[in-house]
């Protein structure tokens, strides 16, 4: 088997082989022979360096038919699993500028391009290296300046290209990744559908002039801004969860709403610069409605939320549920959990935090009730086995599995087998011009 970057299904190409192993080898396109009738040509002048939206040159209705492909190819050989008709995948409502969250990396180690280096530079003028924009795939220490992308609706472009404008004009140092110095390391821009936005700015190292210089000319540009925050990275890596955010401008904090909240009113939920919230808020939407409508409430049920984050699934079932009771590890994210309940005056939600594998024992059931459906949105590694043996000691009568990686969905459904059958499967694009997709599945007990 060889896998092959740079083509799509039907094209005929030539290739260059550039790993080789016993069972498989991995090749780059060197030339298109004869394009595939479902190749259609890129958006996006970054396509084919840039390591994001890597479908951007095969059709979108073939998109669609490769990820719910892989769907069912998941279930069936990885889980063994029996399935009823799978429902045809749900399309993206957007298929540019879907993504509501995007970081971007300073580094002093510009990628070039292939045109970049053939090109011959004007005498007397210093090549820049600094970029502002997306590793390349592979290369911790190599980042592709990035002058537009079309994952994030505007002002994203803007505010990326005024920051990176001010620290040339000022002689700002990007980080260096290898050497880990430098003053400019990570670009956080948050959007709502609202109209919301945040940035915030991760520093190497504190210089209080050249900090507030910058964040004061961002204001100038941008004074529409709901919020500008800062924070100083000494880490080796780029993670924020472990530091301290400063507010310089606006709230700590912007709002997005999603409809279908309680008595027809939107849910409003507060959006900080650590919390997990999906990325693509269309998709969102009509992912929560299907998994409340699969859940089947009636206005009578005790619900469990695992893996619940911010609360933001576990407020939607609220609407129609007696009590929904939400579980995350993760503190911060129960805390902003509670203030989003807080906020949109739901009170029949309750939430603990703590290892899942842990937290699910008899005390908590004696405490919250033995639950009538159980919703589960693992992380991309699935639930671990603990959780899912403690699901068939529990024994709801449904179960919505909702799955952001269907190969580990598949694990844990097949431990889930024997008790439970599946009555319903759909995929769903969340992330178009990429492999990745969605699913949700509801198991019914036996």
């Amino acid at each position: 088997m060889v896998f092959v970057t740079g083509a799509v299904p039907g094209d005929v190409v030539d290739v260059r082989v550039t790993k080789k192993k016993s069972n498989f080898a991995e090749a780059i396109t060197t030339r298109i022979v004869s394009p595939s009738p479902d190749r259609i040509p890129a958006f996006c002048k970054h396509f084919g360096t840039c390591g994001g939206c890597k479908w951007q040159d095969l059709s979108y209705p073939k998109q669609l038919e490769y990820k719910q492909q892989q769907v069912i190819d998941n279930l069936e050989r990885i889980g063994g699993l029996e399935l009823p008709e799978v429902t045809p995948i749900m399309a993206s409502s957007e298929l540019q500028y879907y993504r509501n969250k995007l970081e971007f990396s300073f580094c002093n180690s510009r990628w070039f391009t292939k045109d970049e280096m053939s090109a011959t530079p004007e005498a007397g003028t210093e090549v820049d290296r600094n970029a502002l924009g997306f590793h390349i795939p592979m290369r911790f220490d190599r980042v592709l300046d990035i002058s537009e992308c079309f994952l994030q609706p505007a002002p994203s472009d803007a505010i990326r290209n005024h920051i990176r404008e001010h620290a040339r004009q000022h002689g700002l140092s990007f980080y260096d990744p290898r050497a880990h110095v430098g003053f400019l390391r990570t670009l956080l821009i948050r959007t709502t559908t609202t109209g919301e936005c945040m940035v915030l700015l991760a520093l190497g190292h504190e210089d209080v002039e050249a900090r507030e210089r910058i964040l004061e000319g961002l204001m100038e540009r941008f004074p529409e801004l709901t919020s500008v925050l800062w924070t100083i990275n000494t880490k080796k890596n780029d993670t924020i969860y472990d530091l301290d955010i400063h507010l310089f401008h606006g709230r700590d904090h912007i709002v997005e709403d999603l409809p279908d909240g309680p008595n027809g009113r939107p849910l409003k939920f507060r959006i900080g610069p650590k919390t997990f919230f999906q990325t693509n808020p269309a998709q969102t939407i009509a992912m929560y409605r299907l998994t409340r409508d699969l859940a089947g409430l009636t206005g009578g049920e005790n619900v469990y939320d695992l893996y619940c984050g911010a609360g933001s699934i576990t407020l939607y079932l609220a609407a129609k549920a007696k009590h929904v009771t939400g579980v995350e590890l993760v503190p911060e994210s129960v805390a902003d959990a509670r203030i989003n309940a807080e906020f949109n005056n739901i009170t029949n939600v309750s939430f603990a935090a703590g290892d899942m594998k842990k937290v699910l024992d008899p005390a908590f059931v004696q405490l919250h009730g033995a639950p009538d459906v159980v919703v589960t949105d693992p992380p991309r590694a699935g639930m671990d086995e603990p959780v899912v043996r403690h699901l068939l000691e529990l024994a709801p009568p449904r179960i919505v599995y909702v799955s952001c990686n269907p190969a580990t969905q598949a694990r844990d459904l097949a431990i889930l087998n024997d008790r439970y059958r599946i009555d319903f499967v759909q995929p769903i694009d969340m992330f178009p011009h990429t492999y990745h997709v969605e699913n949700v599945v509801r198991l019914v007990r036996r």
